[in-house]
């Protein structure tokens, strides 16, 4: 039976990166290159993905875990050496094989599958993916015939005057015939300046048997860049980005000023939302309908249900339900949970805490380590004093209670349905239900004391 596989190629260590992070866990859009492609590479059901790893291999498969096979190679002995490498899981197998490189994040699903058709088209041996560059610069370049036919891949450093000026590219992207592919690795020397295998000399080899080689000319030429430095990064977090503000922009979601909002790969935001510029909105975020995310919000792997607003806040491993709303300059730290009808107003900080339908916390107030009911009120300047200096410790706060203004709520606290908290006290001790709590000392006033003041001269 004919299969399809794929080989990433995601052993180089970057050295131009200028990085201790492994070259293909630079990320894009949130995501890692090399997770790029074999997300990519899965939309197209293939029976076998097999991923060539070297320095750093530990952290490429804790990166992408058990979506792939894995083989090694100790030592960088080039791009025909790696794909050698993959021998004793792929050499039997009847069918064709995509061989990538993992520093080609923009690559796409549809493109690898058009590369497949046009190469079983052809009925060809091997096919190239290649492009037409506007700086071909030290790509390789593809010779033609007269016909139209591949002759070969020429170096930029070896090319002919005539040569150079082509502008068609090898991308480093390829399709063979499996069993081909493995018996043509078996002719690949090393006698170069490198003294290395190159993948490319395959193509001369099938070639000079006299099997055909195609090559496939895909259209957007930004697709295939690969990312080899820190300003190629950049270059493919612009492309990349562009490509998922427009993807959300046709699916219903208003964004001011694309150039200027930052939407990691995987989130989802629904339709009617609007997105205000200097937005980001990392991995793992879900945005519902008919929300408003204000200018310069951060949403870091966070759920936020329908109809909510953020205003010019941050929120992180949390959640807010419907009709909720935050800012300006809030902070939801981990593990918050904001219930329907919400409100917290501006510089608040929320943190592992459960804050449930109608309760208003309207300023400056913290609460860290608690459980509040349902249609409370919390002054402005309230502090769940939740730290001993050694422990957290659990304030539980009942329905419908006041916390005044000032006070401070010293954990571990449980605070009853209904009660009322004296602006400025100090609650160290728990409340009974339609309780008052009050902490502070009474007033003294001093009769003419300002006349008595040194620096008075009335």
């Amino acid at each position: 039976m004919s299969t399809r596989n794929t080989i990433i190629l995601a052993a180089g260590k970057g050295t131009r990166m200028k990085s201790k992070l492994y070259k293909v866990l630079h990320k894009v859009c949130g995501k890692t290159m090399v997770d790029h492609v074999l997300s990519q590479v899965e939309r197209l059901k293939m029976d076998n993905i097999i991923t060539v790893v070297g320095y750093g291999a530990e952290k490429v498969e804790e990166s992408i875990g058990d979506r792939t096979k894995y083989v090694l190679q100790d030592q960088q002995l080039g791009t025909g050496d790696a794909v050698e490498r993959t021998e004793d899981l792929l050499k039997d197998i009847d069918g064709t094989t995509l061989v990538v490189s993992g520093d080609t994040p923009l690559l796409t699903s549809d493109t690898f599958e058009k590369l497949f058709d046009y190469h079983e088209q052809q009925q060809a041996t091997a096919t190239i993916l290649t492009s037409i560059a506007p700086d071909p610069a030290a790509y390789g370049r593809i010779v033609r015939n007269d016909l139209g036919i591949v002759e070969k891949i020429v170096e930029a450093k070896d090319a002919t005057s005539e040569e150079i000026a082509i502008k068609e590219i090898n991308t480093g992207v390829y399709v063979f015939d499996n069993k081909a592919l493995f018996k043509a690795l078996k002719q690949v020397e090393n006698n170069n300046a490198q003294q290395e295998f190159y993948l490319t000399d395959v193509i001369g080899i099938i070639k000079a048997q006299g099997d055909n080689v195609s090559a496939y000319q895909m259209t957007d030429f930004e697709e295939s860049i690969g990312v080899n430095d820190r300003v190629a990064l950049s270059d493919a977090n612009r492309i990349m980005q562009e490509r998922i503000n427009r993807y959300h922009m046709y699916h219903g979601v208003t964004i001011d000023n694309p150039a200027d909002t930052y939407i990691d790969a995987g989130v989802e935001i629904g339709t009617d939302t609007i997105i205000e510029p200097g937005v980001q909105l990392k991995a793992g975020t879900i945005i519902g309908d008919n929300c408003v995310v204000g200018a310069h919000s951060k949403v870091i792997n966070s759920k936020i249900h329908d109809n909510v607003k953020i205003t010019s806040s941050v929120i992180e491993d949390s959640e807010m339900m419907d009709n909720s709303d935050i800012g300006p300059n809030s902070h939801l730290r981990p593990e918050s949970i904001i219930g329907k009808s919400v409100h917290i107003g501006n510089f608040c900080e929320v943190k592992k805490a459960t804050i449930d339908e109608g309760t208003k916390m309207g300023h400056l107030s913290y609460v860290g380590n608690a459980h509040l009911g349902k249609n409370i009120n919390i002054g402005c300047g309230v502090i769940f004093v939740n730290y001993d200096g050694k422990e957290k410790h659990q304030t539980n706060v009942g329905d419908n209670s006041f916390i005044g203004s000032n006070a401070n709520l010293v954990a571990p606290l449980e605070i009853a349905s209904h009660s009322f908290i004296a602006a400025g006290s100090t609650i160290t001790d728990d409340l009974n239900e339609f309780d008052m709590g009050i902490a502070r000392s009474r007033q003294t006033n001093k009769a003419g004391y300002y006349k008595k003041l040194p620096y008075n001269k009335e």
